[in-house]
């Protein structure tokens, strides 16, 4: 098979400008580059702790060797821990640098805490050291074992200030470690763009790249292949899996005619398929954007949390300043009032608050895309877990907007057979969604015809012949009927006669031969098969649900009756809808669910609108959540994964506010009196913060365990 070396050439220049590149470097943003930067950072600052520590605790509490004892002396231990410390420090610097910036700024953060934690502990045990170094501190022997030396050992910090910045590494890896998952769903689906495709050009089959495929051009898929851009199926057939876009993990039939997505793929059958849209048109392309859209806004509570950490970083900057000036108060001398604010500060965590929505909301989106199910923004997959009021469109959304035969009532002296022969034959040519309906239902004819007439908003004529004598047939409503030369008192007739399919919302189109009537077939809207199943479900998770429709009320009712819906409003136009979703928004958020351009003004007054996606590009466009599927079941999903979102912000912002309520006191030493000796170094604080922010990222992360359909 040729391939093409895609030549510079004027027709073979890329119609997509690039698409695949801008994939490629959308995959790159996501690669998780913070991750082996911390590692490496982290590594360098343990082995140099071990290092620091073997000095501060190794040498002085359990005597291990550092060097002959004649020669080692207590500045010189204090001076060997400084320098570890201070290169520690410096490979951390990153804290310092960003806290000291946005300290400058009047906008203090997390990094401003740890950095004053670790400065002031650095800084002060440089004080002690120097009293150590000139005897100021009235030690009178250099050796480091001396009871005054000792005393001044203990006060230096070089531990603490190297082991604060470490620790919250440790956190600060995992962390990213954890946010890199988050986008795990979107890199999967990026993942999934093909790189090239088999096209038809000039009749030869070419390899070209994805950048390449014009709309309208034929390309050839293979079983076991993945298909490269939306397209509708001209020839063949296959099972295509869909699962990557839809959630769904049964291969579904497509045959001619079929539209078939991007990235889907052929699990068995040969087609060839004419491209309808390309690049960053096809379905794929539109989640990516929406997935990524949706992870980078912020959700109204997220809003609500960044203005709490805000105001507390430089609460938590008071409170240490008042917690040093209380201790040293009460006389509790320099080294404990500032071990108890240094504590404070690294122990405080306004990054889990701020941490608490954002890895959420991205992970929450994510599982969205895996199920088909795409929030455009962090603010929909928000208030979809608050919805109350569910109203539904009935046609296309709660049935499947394509008529069904229903009944057939043939008149008295005509066989079954013989009016559905005729119906068949009249209908075959028709395009109306009701001929299509009862050509698809019957499937053949032994009539030829002749002299086709479709008269719109009536019905269908034609001629076929008995012999030599040509006979009139027709098939349309009562009316057209009774203009055809039917009498009138046998249309009455037979319309009484059955007056059930009226009443039910049906369909009546009625069938004559040579000016006698044959009979009705009745049609109606198909209910979707899992439509009743999901509005009982909307019902037992407590949502009101509302059928909106244009339809007659007869119609209306009938369908309502069939699944279950709480309340009905019908022969309502596209203003009308709207006007609806208004007066429900004033009960409770209210959620509207369509497909059609008819449904694109209430889709947008809703809370939350949610496009079935099945439906139109208005519709789709209207909407702050599209269901890649056409079941209103992924519509209860979206609610139950909003609503498990939500919830595990809740608990993310409980544990990040009860973490600060409990430890700041704790760190401060307001237990010391309560309990006696209950206190927090700045070690353990350091630990217990970084700990804090690695707590919500896991939490978030246990959003990818949920079933939706539980």
């Amino acid at each position: 098979m040729p391939v093409t070396a895609l030549p510079a050439r004027k027709k073979l220049l890329p119609v997509n400008r690039n698409y695949l590149e801008k994939v490629k470097r959308q995959e790159d943003a996501l690669q998780d580059k913070e991750t082996p930067k911390l590692k490496k950072r982290l590594m360098s600052s343990v082995l140099l702790l071990l290092l620091l520590m073997y000095f501060s605790m190794g040498h002085m509490m359990w005597g291990w060797p550092v060097g002959p004892e004649e020669s080692v002396t207590a500045a010189g231990i204090g001076i060997i821990e400084m320098l570890l410390a201070a290169v520690i420090m410096y490979i951390n610097r990153a804290f310092f640098t960003s806290g000291f910036k946005s300290f400058m700024h009047g906008a203090p953060n997390m990094d401003t805490l740890v950095a004053m934690g670790s400065g002031v502990s650095f800084l002060w045990s440089v004080y002690v050291l120097a009293g150590i170094i000139t005897g100021a501190n009235g030690a009178v022997s250099a050796s480091p074992h001396d009871p005054a030396n000792m005393a001044s050992l203990h006060n230096l910090y070089f531990e603490s200030a190297a082991m604060i910045v470490t620790l919250i590494t440790v956190g600060k890896m995992l962390e990213a470690r954890s946010k890199g998952k988050t986008t795990d769903a979107l890199k999967a689906l990026i993942s999934l763009v093909p790189e090239t495709a088999q096209v038809e050009r000039g009749g030869e089959e070419l390899t070209v790249g994805i950048d390449y495929i014009r709309e309208g051009e034929i390309v050839v898929v293979r079983p076991g292949e993945r298909i490269p851009v939306d397209a509708v199926i001209v020839e063949g057939s296959a099972a295509v899996d869909e699962s990557a876009l839809t959630g769904e993990s049964m291969p579904v039939d497509k045959e001619v005619g079929d539209s078939v997505s991007a990235a889907t793929i052929n699990k068995s059958g040969f087609i060839r398929a004419k491209a309808t849209r390309v690049g960053e048109d096809t379905t794929l392309a539109q989640i990516i954007e929406l997935v990524s859209d949706a992870a980078a806004t912020k959700a109204p509570i997220a809003r609500t949390a960044d203005r709490i950490a805000g105001i507390f970083v430089p609460a938590v900057l008071i409170i240490a300043a008042l917690v040093f000036a209380a201790w040293m108060l009460l006389g509790n001398g320099v080294a404990y009032a500032l071990e108890r604010a240094i504590a404070v500060l690294v122990i405080s965590c306004p990054c889990a608050l701020g941490l608490a929505t954002p890895v959420a909301i991205m992970v929450g989106s994510g599982v969205g895309a895996r199920n088909g199910i795409l929030f455009k923004t962090a603010a929909a997959l928000e208030e979809t877990g608050r919805i109350e009021i569910m109203a539904l469109d009935k046609t296309g959304t709660i049935t499947g907007g394509d008529p069904k035969v229903t009944d057939v009532f043939a008149c008295r002296g005509v066989s079954r057979e013989e009016l559905l022969d005729i119906a068949a034959a009249v209908e075959a040519r028709s395009e109306h969604p009701l001929a299509k309906a009862i050509s698809s239902y019957i499937n053949s004819t032994t009539l030829r015809i002749s002299d086709f007439e479709e008269v719109p908003g009536g019905g269908v004529k034609a001629v076929t012949w008995d012999g030599s004598r040509a006979v009139k047939l027709a098939g349309g409503n009562a009316e057209f009927m009774m203009k055809n030369s039917v009498p009138e008192d046998e249309v009455i007739r037979l319309m009484k006669e059955t007056s059930e399919y009226a009443h039910a919302g049906k369909t009546s189109v009625y069938f004559e031969k040579g000016g006698k009537l044959l009979g009705v077939i009745a049609l109606a809207d198909s209910v979707r098969s899992d439509s009743k199943e999901a509005i009982a479900k909307l019902r037992e998770m407590g949502i009101r649900t509302v059928m909106l429709t244009g339809d007659r009320k007869a119609a209306a009712e009938s369908i309502a009756a069939e699944v279950g819906v709480d309340e009905v409003v019908a022969e309502v136009l596209p203003d009308g809808k709207e006007e609806v979703i208004r007066g429900l928004m004033e009960q409770g958020k209210t959620a509207m669910v369509g497909d059609g351009i008819n449904d694109a003004p209430a889709l947008t007054r809703a809370d939350v609108g949610i496009a079935i996606g099945a439906g139109t590009d208005v519709a789709i466009d209207a909407a702050d959540v599209v269901l890649t599927g056409s079941s209103i079941n992924d519509a209860v999903k979206a609610v139950r994964l909003g609503r498990k979102t939500l919830r595990n912000i809740h608990e993310n912002l409980f544990w990040a506010f009860i973490y600060n309520v409990l430890l700041i006191p704790l760190a401060a030493g307001l237990y010391t009196p309560l309990f006696g000796g209950w206190t927090l170094s700045p070690m353990i604080a350091a630990a217990a913060m970084s700990l804090s922010s690695f707590c919500v990222c896991t939490n978030a992360l246990r959003l990818n365990l949920v079933n939706l359909d539980k």
